[in-house]
């Protein structure tokens, strides 16, 4: 008697993440499905109420935020996949999408560090910022971010697996250099925002300065403490093999831990751009839901 497994039949082959077989194997699938979707509806709007809103694309921070927030968007979309059903992306792979999808967040860890740079020119050399940090340079930046991410990401699916993982390490030794930076640059904006801004007069520039600031430094911390956990395994498991493995990505803690920013990301830029909320309510949520316009 052959045994066909109704899972497998209704998804194509590729099984579910969990068998259901104890309540955790339900709060796991229930968690990232609600993941998903939080991050979808949060990340989504931030994208259309900065698309539909001139005053908003007009300004470099709104571009950086833009960049982010399609990708957590395209995260979140992708966790309805990575989180449910049975998918181990690396080496060796499962059900794999070839690294395509848990490699978005490198654009995001690009996308901040230069986002962090852009904030501090403009603080500190307004002049020479405006000079030369045009809107089209910062597009050019936010196209490069995407650019290279996957240029890196076609080399390591182009080359022999030995070599790929070869890459696949040098990666690692390269985004430990970036995070140092990030910090680095974290502690600087910190600094900035404490000091030199309280000797500008009081202005609309000088408000908008301080919550560029305040955003990118809650933004890039979020970041750091949800990543950084993954980071470590991934480190442990390449240099002394004695990282955490788990049975796929919907029970990995780590990489759930580190797509959480999905989540995390777009809900700071909203709880710090007053501009931002008024958009989001003018171009979406005030459509859908016509009372929370009036208020």
């Amino acid at each position: 008697m052959v045994h066909v497994n109704i899972t497998d039949t209704l998804t194509g082959g590729v099984a579910l993440s969990v068998d259901f077989d104890s309540p955790a194997d339900y709060l796991i699938f229930i968690f990232q499905f609600l993941f998903a979707t939080t991050a979808v509806l949060i990340a989504g709007t931030v994208v259309i109420g900065i698309l539909a809103t001139k005053a908003l694309r007009l300004q470099n921070r709104f571009i950086f935020m833009l960049n982010t927030s399609i990708c957590d968007t395209l995260v979140g979309l992708s966790v309805y996949y990575l989180g449910l059903f049975d998918v181990q992306e690396g080496y060796p792979s499962r059900n794999g999408t070839y690294n395509v999808l848990t490699s978005l967040l490198g654009v995001n860890i690009l996308t901040f560090l230069f986002a962090q740079f852009d904030r501090y020119f403009a603080v500190c050399y307004p002049f020479i910022y405006s000079r030369f940090i045009t809107r089209q340079v910062v597009i050019c930046i936010n196209v490069y971010c995407w650019f290279y991410n996957f240029a890196h990401l076609l080399a390591r699916n182009v080359l022999p697996v030995s070599k790929s993982i070869q890459l696949y390490a040098f990666s690692i030794v390269s985004l430990q250099i970036i995070v140092l930076t990030k910090v680095v640059m974290t502690i600087k904006l910190y600094v900035v925002a404490k000091y030199q801004l309280e000797r500008d007069p009081p202005s609309a520039e000088r408000e908008s300065k301080k919550e560029s600031l305040r955003i990118i430094i809650f933004v890039v911390i979020s970041f750091l403490v949800l990543w950084c956990p993954s980071f470590v395994n991934i480190i442990l498991r390449l240099v002394i093999g004695r990282g955490l493995t788990f049975r796929n990505e919907a029970t990995n803690l780590f990489a759930t831990m580190a797509r959480l920013n999905a989540v995390c990301t777009p809900a700071v830029y909203v709880w710090g751009s007053r501009a931002l909320r008024e958009a989001m309510v003018r171009t979406v949520w005030g459509r859908v839901c016509p009372r929370s316009k009036r208020r």
